[in-house]
């Protein structure tokens, strides 16, 4: 996890230990309080609890953080830190088979889930605090009564999950193996953070029961877990809870620290790679730093904020728009436990030589070298660290993430006010020193990461790397007998730990008080005050987006969207930046099937000046050509890097397949090449034209009430016009007379994407929220649904499936998507269409009881962020919802019956209604898919056919 940098300028913090001190900010500006109690203790086996109260929402977060990732592996058996992050939410020995994820569904809990990194593994989940006592038991046994559950079949199931994440998140996307190249070269072999945490496809497989269980018995012991609880709770009751369930649990093994190590490169490594999916070059150059929570620490996050962030930033300035043979150079500080990493990455305009990017760095780094950085642009920085750092906070599982955060890798959670001590005195001379220390002349690793076959635009004598490439063969992995029930002693205990705790007292759901107005120009707002964090969230929605294109114009939405954040007529690009990042405060436009939205957040104390900037942007754009220009050479890129993204591929063909190619909501919001290079300024200005206040709507979420609210946009927003502008609504009919499989081929790909679904409804349908229970337990329920059960759990294809309802105001599709293994798309596909065709037959009362329960209770978490409430105000705002519609949909769920949702299934779950879409490897399974019987066609990204494969 990374750390939240924190900065609160004028702010002083101090943060409480089990002692009844509290932490306090005090503005000096603005008289406002913010505190975050907690309270620190240790179990006599070592378990460290760190508690943290919020009685805001009816809501807990419970999360066990263990103080293992991938550095505690050993050479030949990595992988395994990560392979335990999904092993624990299998089955332990009290909760059974599913064990987490079951009761998470039960208990209308936010989904259990995981994170591992080089150094912890936490396991993590929200649910609503009747649910408490259930949560600590059952994390309880995943730490002290679970390994037994380990089997051989077990582990040869998961096996093939973690392959499965690999190859979506690693083998199977552009630049999947750069980290893998990068780390293997700055990372002497000895080193623990040589190898990636996911580990080896070869290591996976070779492991064996008695190298997991040796694992475990080594760091899954109380003396080496956080346990952090954050929520409305009782204390005096969690501590009892805690202490019955966790306090028998053995202590393990002394477990000693690792000692920090930077590595010294002797030399510079020049490495280059041909990628199958990339259709950019990628230049990333990358420095040993020093480790998190070190003084050096902070200034490098400043440096590479400064170096790269914003129009003023040298990178951007050179690459971007002197040079113009990039769009948006990173550079990025990333600090872990042992050492850190400065890692500054470019991705290259198509058919440009990595070497002039590498002429534009050092041009870059010496225009800081001469200049270095302002006061001014120290003091902006800070002030987005400071929204950073409450945003971090929004949440109960947020503040809990960072308690023990700070547990674990400072020692104490209280370390908060160090961190904050260290941020504030980050000077300009502390900014220049790390960069003469870190980056100066010093030696670093740098990959050229080219598209197949223009190994040319790699870096003048780069060699290439050394990359595992898996070879898809059909029947390769090994079979496992799913069915299998494991066999083994239990772990005796003073009381009887299969008894599952009774639910506490019944939470009551707390709908936010919405307030409404109108100002005189049409502009409607919706508010909720909200004051756990001294921020506001505001999102400001546009009705149009594609659906006010011109046919003959594609992408002009999306360019106009971001132009507007390139300056106004009184500030240029950089000045806007300026003056927004010196507010704390971030904007976002973009552009979206029907409507253009500019979603933001800033300080609440600073909320009427973000407001006039917002104005300034609406009202008062700069229509800078230059800006025009880069704007649109960034949207060229981010469409070629598509064209090599089959993720990106299997969508955007899925639109074409179930609207009809030419229809409006099958268009890519981007445009198309030819479309976005054709289009003028003039263009965009035409298409602004029909951005007007009375088909806008401002949803708030903030720490400031309506009067405020209201009389700032009042004031600031006077100036933007009315206007009568049409939407036409589109006709939406497409059906199919059956079903049809269209194959796009990848060559070589580790993976095939499906994409399957068809016209279903919008969201304002009486039939939405049943069609939605109806889905739960097939493919929208997670862990719970039958889809992942199967594709997954039961048969180890894929890392994830689900499937959902994308309604809006307008009927949208219902869509079945996941990432299967090459070697079993049409056995994937054949085994959807499988449990759909039994699906109405098969649902049964339990099944209506488990979904009803997990849609009655997951209403307890409907409100709990400031997200949340804005998603809140967004239904109420598009769909003509009532702000009481919640408890009407209430009443929906506890009245439906099993005959409903057995209709529901037979209208909406039905196999024969799908269009298919499959982005894979035609060479090697086309056949198979054609074998299944149903119509196949293989085609390109436009659904033009194309000729058959050569036998």
């Amino acid at each position: 996890m990374k750390k939240y940098l924190i900065c609160l300028s004028l702010i002083t913090l101090a943060l409480a230990s089990c002692d009844t001190k509290k932490t306090e900010v005090t503005n000096t500006q603005e008289s406002t309080q913010f505190q975050v109690d907690y309270e620190s203790y240790t179990l006599e086996n070592g378990l460290t609890v760190i508690l943290h109260k919020d009685s805001s929402d009816p809501v807990v977060a419970v999360a066990l953080t263990a103080h293992v990732g991938s550095a505690r592996e050993k050479e030949g058996r990595t992988g395994f830190a990560h392979l335990f992050e999904h092993l624990l939410f299998l089955e332990s020995e009290n909760l059974g088979k599913g064990g987490l994820d079951k009761m998470s569904a039960r208990v209308g809990g936010s989904g259990a889930n995981g994170s591992t990194n080089r150094d912890r593994t936490n396991y993590f989940q929200t649910v609503p605090n009747d649910a408490l006592e259930k949560m600590i038991w059952a994390e309880a046994d995943k730490l002290g009564y679970f390994i037994n559950t380990v089997t051989e079949p077990v582990l040869a199931k998961e096996k093939q999950v973690v392959k499965n994440e690999k190859r979506q998140s690693y083998d199977n996307r552009p630049y999947g193996h750069q980290s893998y190249v990068i780390h293997k070269n700055l990372y002497p072999k000895d080193h623990p953070y040589n190898w990636q945490v996911i580990g080896s496809l070869e290591d996976l497989q070779n492991a064996t029961l008695a190298d997991v269980k040796e694992f475990y018995n080594r760091w899954y012991v109380p003396n080496n877990v956080t346990l952090t609880i954050a929520g409305d709770f009782d204390t005096a009751e969690a501590k009892e809870w805690i202490n019955k369930y966790f306090g028998e649990i053995p202590k393990g093994e002394e477990v000693t620290p690792i000692e920090k190590r930077i590595p010294v490169l002797t030399e510079t490594k020049n490495l280059y790679y041909e990628d199958n999916f990339a259709r950019l070059p990628q230049l990333t150059m990358t420095w040993p730093a020093a480790a998190e929570y070190t003084k050096d620490s902070y200034a490098l996050e400043v440096l590479a904020n400064y170096l790269s962030n914003g129009k003023k930033a040298p990178l951007n300035t050179v690459l971007v728009d002197d040079l113009q043979i990039a769009s948006n150079p990173s550079l990025r500080y990333s600090g872990s436990e042992l050492s850190g990493e400065i890692t500054l990455s470019v991705r290259a305009n198509a058919g440009v030589d990595l070497d002039s990017v590498q002429i534009g760095i050092e041009k870059a780094f010496s225009e800081f070298e001469k200049n270095g950085i302002a006061d001014l642009d120290l003091e902006r920085i800070k002030a987005t660290q400071e929204t950073r750092f409450y945003n971090s906070l929004s949440s109960v599982l947020g503040k809990g993430f960072q308690l023990a955060q700070y547990q674990i890798f400072a020692g104490n959670p209280g370390y908060i006010n160090d961190d904050l001590k260290q941020i504030q005195s980050v000077t300009v001379e502390d900014v220049k020193a790390v960069y003469k220390t870190y980056i100066k002349n010093k030696n670093y690793i740098t990959t050229s990461f080219v598209p197949k076959g223009e190994a040319v635009l790699a870096l003048a004598n780069a060699i290439p790397a050394e990359v595992e490439e898996e070879q898809i063969v059909n029947g390769a992995e090994e079979t496992f007998d799913p069915s299998l029930v494991a066999e083994y002693d239990r772990t005796p205990s003073s009381f009887d730990r299969s008894i599952e705790p009774e639910y506490g007292k019944t939470p009551q759901l707390k709908v936010p008080d919405v307030w409404m107005d109108d100002l005189e120009n049409g502009l409607k707002i919706y508010g909720i005050e909200n004051t756990e964090v001294p921020l506001v969230n505001f999102s400001f929605t546009i009705e149009g987006g594609l659906l006010t294109e011109a046919s003959t114009k594609g992408g002009v939405a999306n360019l106009t969207a971001g132009l507007l954040t390139k300056g106004t007529q009184s500030k240029t690009t950089a000045e806007l930046e300026e003056a927004l990042d010196l507010l704390g405060a971030s904007i976002f436009l973009r552009t979206g099937q029907e409507a253009t939205t500019l979603t933001g957040i800033t300080l609440a104390r600073n909320f009427d000046k973000t407001m006039s900037l917002v104005s300034e942007i609406l009202v008062q754009p700069r229509w800078d050509s230059t800006e025009f220009e880069l704007e649109k050479k960034k949207i060229l890129t981010r469409l070629e890097q598509q064209k090599g993204d089959p993720g990106s591929i299997a969508d955007l063909v899925f639109a074409k397949a179930v609207y009809g190619k030419d229809h409006v909501l099958a268009k890519n919001n981007l445009g198309t090449t030819e479309s976005v290079k054709a289009l003028q300024l003039k263009d965009l200005k035409d298409y602004y034209a029909t951005l007007v206040p009375n088909l806008t709507r401002i949803e708030v979420v903030g720490n400031l009430g309506k009067a405020k609210i209201v009389a700032t946009l009042d004031k600031v927003l006077q100036n933007w016009k009315s206007k009568e502008i049409t939407i036409s609504k589109p006709q939406i009919n497409q059906h199919i007379e059956k079903p049809i499989i269209y194959f796009l081929d990848v060559p070589n790909a580790k993976q095939s994407q499906l994409r399957f679904g068809y016209l279903a409804l919008a969201a304002n349908d009486p039939d939405y929220l049943p069609a939605q229970m109806m889905n739960y337990r097939l493919g929208g329920g997670g862990f719970a649904s039958e889809l992942t059960q199967m594709l997954r759990e039961t048969k180890g294809y894929t890392y994830g499936v689900r499937s959902r309802f994308e309604g809006s105001a307008l009927p949208g599709p219902f869509m079945i998507s996941s990432g299967v293994r090459s070697n079993v798309t049409a056995e994937s596909t054949q085994l959807v269409r499988n449990i759909m065709n039994a699906y109405a037959e098969d649902f049964n009362e339990k099944d209506l009881e488990l979904t009803k329960g997990y849609f009655l209770k997951s209403g307890a978490r409907n409100f709990e962020t400031p997200s949340a409430k804005l998603v809140y105000l967004d239904e109420i705002a598009t769909l003509n919802f009532k702000p009481d519609y919640i408890l009407k949909q209430q009443e929906t769920i506890k009245n439906i019956t099993l005959p409903e949702i057995k209709a529901l299934a037979k209208e909406y779950a039905d196999p024969s209604k799908l269009i298919y879409v499959i982005v894979g490897d035609a060479k090697t399974q086309l056949k198979k898919v054609q074998d299944m019987g149903l119509e196949v066609q293989l085609v390109d990204e436009n659904l033009e056919l194309q000729m058959p494969l050569k036998k």
